[in-house]
Parts: structure tokens; C-alpha cells; sequence
């Protein structure tokens, strides 16, 4: 039988990456946005529950066997990683920290993926060229936005803003490795929209204990804030996180994070060309340094493409 890995083109695979690298990095001006005028739990559980209901309900309809308990409880532990703890975090801590510094904490999830999977039972241990990439990349990101400010020099980041972004990232990585080995249904539209279904639950639950239902006033929400949770739900969500799943069964684990390393990018040259942000000699610099070490990671890993982990769907079979 063929698996997933043997089914994906190297083309489908690139289509993929560019899809996260460019749509991924536009989704933090968008929560910013979102978050301006809407409560962050409740606006992403929102979002996730229509996009994860039109998916499920999409897949079902085209034929699509009814998940099993075994494959309704990894959804759930996938989303509430990927959603809750990963979106959930970043939705958050956008109302106390710019979009840039965001993108730049969650630049972090390659490296939380690099020791947990070197950690965890039956892990790889990423070869010294990974290694290089990754940390090249991260230092292109501090590039970005300057150690004067890191150290609170020229301004402080917020810490409690900060920390939710660590622990974002750390929860995302958690979530991407245990995706790979989890029983899911074969089809990965139908194992998206089961996950968004799972954590807009959770991510509705968190805002109710929270107290968001009283900050919720709909009358008062501008339509700059209706149009970034509407690019949410369409590109952020059907776009961008399908692709992310698909890319986690036939993809290695690492070159899909190097998504966090390009998104920041885009998101200062989106800045650059529709708010007037100056583009400075700083940002072309940290550009040299993120896409070389995609470039790195790519060619040092693309030799095992076709033997990477496949997405297990056998009932017998056990989760990483």
C-alpha cells in the first residue's frame, strides 16, 4: 500500500510551504486587528468552530467514514495543543505585545520542536547542518528587531505577553509532534476539521471561564476588526492550518517549521508595503540570514523527504 509520503511531489510539498510562509505571516496583522475590538478566546473559538464545522461537514458530505472515539480523542489532544495552547497564546498576548515581537517569540517553535523530538522515545537528533539552519534562522529573527530591545533599552516587552508567546510556541511544537503519530482519520481535511472542532471548544470554554461574554459587544465592532476575523477564518484556517496538517504527514517536522522562520518576514515586508513601515537595511539583513537557512535545512534534509514519519491511521497502532 502506498503511503502519504510516497503520495506527495516534492511540487505539492513546496506549494504547501508557501502557502503557511505567506498566509501564516499575514495572519498577525490580522489578529491584531481581531483583537483590538474582540475578546481573544472567544474570537478564535469562533473562528475555529465555523471553519472546523465547514470542514468536517464538507468531508462527511463527499463521503467520508464517521471518526472513530480513538480518532475523536487525538483530534482533541491535537487542538487543544495546536488551538488552545498554540492560537489561543498568540490571540492573547497580542493585546499586550506589537505583532512583529509576536512573530518573533513563535519563531521559537523550530527550536522547542529540535529538543522535544530529540527527547521523546524513537526521536531524531537533528544532524549539525539542521542545527546551523535553525540557529541561523534565529538569529536573523533577533535581527529583526535588535538586542537593544531585547534587553529593554529602547523598550520593554511586556513579560506576561512575552511568556504566553513562549509557552505558545512550546505548546504548538508539543501538538505538531504528536500529530504525526496520532490516529487520525486518513483524510486530512476530515482530521483538521475535527481538530478545529476540539479546540473551539476548548478555546470557547477558556473564554467563558475567563469573563470574555461581558467584554463581548458586537455593535461595537468595526468592520477592520469583522475583516481580519474573516481572513482568519478563510486563510489563517482553511488555507493556511490544512496546509500545515497535510505538510505534518508527508513532510519532516522540521523543514514545516521553518515557517516560523519566513513568517516574521513577511510580516515586516506586508508592513512595509500597505502601512508605510520602513524597511531598513536591518530588515534586508535578517532576510539573508531566514531564507538562507531555509535554504540550509532544506538541503540537508531533503534526502530523507520520502522516509519521513507517515501519519498512523491503523486502529492496532499506538500514538507517539
Amino acid at each position: 500500500m502506498m503511503n502519504n509520503q510516497e503520495k506527495a511531489s516534492g511540487l505539492a510539498i513546496w506549494t504547501g510551504l508557501i502557502a503557511i510562509y505567506i498566509v501564516w505571516g499575514s495572519t498577525y496583522l490580522a489578529i491584531l486587528f481581531v483583537v483590538e475590538t474582540m475578546p481573544p478566546f472567544l474570537a478564535a473559538g469562533f473562528r475555529f468552530l465555523i471553519a472546523g464545522a465547514v470542514l468536517y461537514a464538507f468531508r462527511r458530505l463527499r463521503g467520508d467514514q464517521a471518526p472513530r472515539k480513538v480518532e475523536w480523542r487525538s483530534a482533541a489532544i491535537v487542538g487543544l495543543f495546536l488551538l488552545v495552547g498554540g492560537n489561543g497564546g498568540v490571540m492573547w498576548a497580542e493585546q499586550r505585545v506589537p505583532s512583529g515581537i509576536a512573530a518573533l517569540m513563535i519563531a521559537s517553535v523550530p527550536l522547542w520542536i529540535a529538543l522535544l523530538d530529540s527527547l521523546r522515545p524513537g526521536g531524531h537528533r537533528p544532524n549539525k547542518w539542521v542545527i546551523v539552519g535553525v540557529l541561523a534562522g534565529f538569529a536573523g529573527i533577533l535581527v529583526l528587531i535588535g538586542p537593544a530591545q531585547l534587553i529593554g533599552i529602547e523598550g520593554e516587552i511586556d513579560l506576561l505577553g512575552a511568556l504566553a508567546l513562549l509557552l505558545a510556541a512550546f505548546f504548538w511544537a508539543m501538538g505538531s509532534l504528536y500529530n504525526r503519530g496520532a490516529q487520525l482519520p486518513a483524510s486530512p481535511l476530515l482530521g483538521t476539521g475535527m481538530e478545529m472542532l476540539a479546540g473551539s471548544l476548548g478555546l470557547l470554554l477558556l473564554g467563558s471561564m475567563t469573563g470574555e461574554w461581558s467584554q463581548l459587544n458586537l455593535a461595537s465592532i468595526p468592520i477592520r476588526s469583522w475583516l481580519g476575523f474573516a481572513y482568519l477564518v478563510v486563510f489563517g484556517s482553511w488555507v493556511g492550518f490544512a496546509s500545515y496538517i497535510w505538510l505534518l504527514r508527508v513532510a519532516p517536522t522540521m523543514l514545516v517549521s521553518t515557517y516560523a522562520y519566513v513568517n516574521p518576514l513577511v510580516a515586516i515586508l506586508l508592513g512595509s508595503l500597505l502601512a508605510g513601515e520602513e524597511l531598513t537595511a536591518r530588515v534586508l539583513l535578517a532576510a539573508v540570514f531566514i531564507l538562507g537557512s531555509v535554504v540550509l535545512i532544506t538541503l540537508k534534509q531533503s534526502p530523507t523527504l520520502k522516509s519521513a514519519p507517515t501519519q498512523n491511521t491503523s486502529p492496532a497502532a499506538g500514538n507517539d
